[in-house]
């Protein structure tokens, strides 16, 4: 609702907006179905772009998203480079063109949006601000007071409103925020460092790590680091083995709304020209509060499961003995029940800074 709030109260018919190719899924869904029925102009960029974003610019581009790290792939974007280009372009055509960033990887904490030269930010409060996995609320933050006003008016209008129920249920959440961010950040950092010398793992894809692309731009930009990040596994890894070994994690559940206390894994299947072809050997991780030495554990006993569930090999080429492994139960099959529908907001007034909540 959140993401939903930004397009529709800043945007209009024969508007152009510009998303990175690494975006969360639900804000490509509804740029590709909504906006674009209603007649604004929709394209992506690859995320590594920096500065050069100027040359994806149109006359009516109004909106530049952000999304640094990128949903799953963790690319860490050159935000300050893209919000220089972005404004700069606004000036020259006399109509302004808003950037603005989901900020939730880095709570909102580790990475100050204003400072980078962002006009708007949201995060999913329902992640790491909640932090119990139990309830839905997203925040939209301006610094401009008529872009409050202006998304102000179509969040009344539209009937976004959230539960006292949710909203004391953030506050709650707020108290203990910085504890389990810091004990998130050091649990997935040894996690991470510790899959980086697994022989099945081709890469590690956290930004506080040396080795992880744009690496240097977090250094650079971030005060800290979050809890999620993705593995790629060994090119002669099968579709099957990459489904098993996030099947056979018993601490790790499958799901996709991270920033509990629950770790978490979920399977990709990236093909995109814009991205990285990791194809089906993605799989994101997000690590909860359980013990790291225990996290450990269970990624290895699911490594080896995976390893040892191979194709069966025949010469007889009739098709009942072309038989591969599947999945006890396979991973995609266990989403249906983890999905929700984000509902939002109370309005508050933040330090110096306009806010939806």
């Amino acid at each position: 609702s959140a993401i939903s709030l930004m397009h529709l109260a800043l945007l209009k018919h024969g508007d152009h907006v510009l998303l990175p190719e690494s975006i969360y899924g639900p804000n490509r869904m509804f740029s590709n179905k909504v906006l674009r029925r209603f007649g604004v102009e929709v394209s992506y960029y690859a995320p590594s772009l920096g500065a050069g974003i100027a040359a994806e610019m149109r006359p009516n581009t109004r909106m530049v998203w952000c999304e640094s790290p990128g949903s799953i792939t963790m690319e860490v974007q050159d935000v300050p480079a893209i919000a220089a280009a972005a404004h700069k372009h606004g000036a020259a055509h006399k109509h302004g063109a808003l950037v603005v960033i989901d900020n939730t990887w880095a709570a909102g904490v580790y990475f100050d949006a204003f400072a980078h030269g962002v006009d708007v930010t949201m995060q999913a409060v329902t992640k790491y601000i909640g932090g119990h996995s139990d309830l839905l609320l997203g925040s939209v933050t301006v610094r401009d007071p008529q872009l409050f006003e202006s998304l102000g008016e179509t969040h009344q209008g539209l009937g976004f409103a959230a539960s006292p129920d949710d909203c004391s249920l953030a506050l709650r959440g707020m108290q203990t925020m910085a504890v389990r961010l810091k004990a998130v950040e050091q649990s997935a950092l040894e996690l991470a460092q510790w899959l980086g010398q697994r022989p099945e793992i081709e890469q590690v894809l956290h930004p506080a790590l040396p080795s992880c692309p744009g690496h240097d731009l977090w250094k650079r930009d971030f005060t800290g680091s979050s809890g999620v990040f993705s593995i790629v596994f060994g090119q002669h890894f099968t579709k099957e083995q990459v489904l098993g070994f996030v099947d056979a994690l018993e601490l790790f559940k499958i799901g996709y709304s991270w920033g509990g206390v629950t770790s978490l894994a979920m399977t990709y299947d990236m093909n995109s020209p814009k991205r990285p072809a990791y194809g089906h050997r993605l799989v994101r991780l997000y690590t909860g509060l359980e013990a790291v030495d225990d996290l450990k554990a269970d990624v290895a006993q699911a490594l080896a499961r995976c390893k040892s569930l191979l194709p069966l090999i025949s010469t007889d080429d009739t098709d009942c003995n072309k038989k591969k492994w599947q999945p006890r139960i396979n991973a995609r099959e266990r989403e249906s029940d983890l999905l929700c529908t984000l509902l939002y907001f109370f309005t508050a007034d933040f330090s110096d800074q306009w806010n939806l909540c």
